[in-house]
């Protein structure tokens, strides 16, 4: 299992996807909050200023919502591409057929993919978190508090529940043997996400819960929603597992 968790981790980090992605989800999305708190701050138009939201109050609170709505959408799509490439690449390289070739299990194999991807996207979401505490002190917001804290380990959550819900994008992979498969269905996330909202169904839905949570301030999406992500994630790793271990090369 180390073997193979360090395979996947060389992978990643030698990859110019793993390496886009990382700067998109960090980079990308603290340039983007940090636009919006500058538009904020030079513009009096009310129309521009009621489109941006909470990041027109101009403070750490509507900052860090702004930030957390940015994630919800982009920061999804960019662990999500990352996840389909983890599992779609090995069909369209064709290095697959190596992989049959080692004296290591397929379900290992996936598995270790899991992790690297998990440990990945834990680091990514910790660290955007620490560039938009940067972000908004050069901003000139004023003191970290025990809020703003509170409000950046809610930043930070969120991406990592971003991993759970994600994890259909690397079955549909698997199953599609193409990275655009695993694209496909992280576009479907989404929208199942926003019409699951619509619909009322609100933090009962796994795939929008996460985002939720965030911008409601934990106030609409109770812990006994959230758990309901341990067993969505457990679902789709055992069907990952056992796609890999029943793969067979002439299919």
């Amino acid at each position: 299992m180390k073997a193979a968790i360090w395979a996947e981790a060389v992978k990643l980090a030698g990859s110019t996807v793993g390496r886009v992605a990382s700067a998109a989800i960090v980079i990308g999305i603290s340039v983007i909050s940090a636009s919006m708190l500058l538009a904020a701050a030079t513009t009096t138009d009310p129309q521009l200023l009621a489109k941006l939201g909470p990041v027109a109050a101009g403070d750490w609170r509507g900052f860090l919502l702004g930030a957390v709505q940015i994630t919800g959408a982009g920061g999804l799509g960019g662990f999500a591409v990352v996840l389909a490439w983890m599992f779609g690449r090995e069909f369209g390289d064709g290095t697959i057929a190596g992989l049959f070739a080692l004296p290591v299990r397929r379900s290992t194999i996936a598995l270790a993919k899991l992790v690297v991807y998990l440990v990945w996207a834990v680091a990514m979401s910790l660290l955007l978190a620490i560039v938009l505490a940067l972000v908004g002190t050069l901003a000139g917001l004023g003191p970290i508090g025990s809020g703003t804290l509170e409000a950046l380990a809610r930043q930070a959550a969120l991406g990592v529940m971003s991993v759970a819900i994600t994890l259909p994008v690397a079955w549909a992979a698997t199953l599609a043997r193409s990275v655009l498969g695993g694209v496909s269905v992280a576009i479907a996330l989404v929208v199942i996400a926003q019409v699951s909202v619509l619909a009322g169904l609100g933090g009962w839905m796994p795939l929008a819960a996460p985002a939720l949570w965030a911008i409601s301030l934990g106030i609409t999406v109770g812990p006994l929603q959230l758990a309901l992500l341990i067993p969505f994630a457990a679902i789709f790793v055992v069907l990952i597992a056992r796609s890999w271990r029943r793969m067979q090369l002439d299919r």
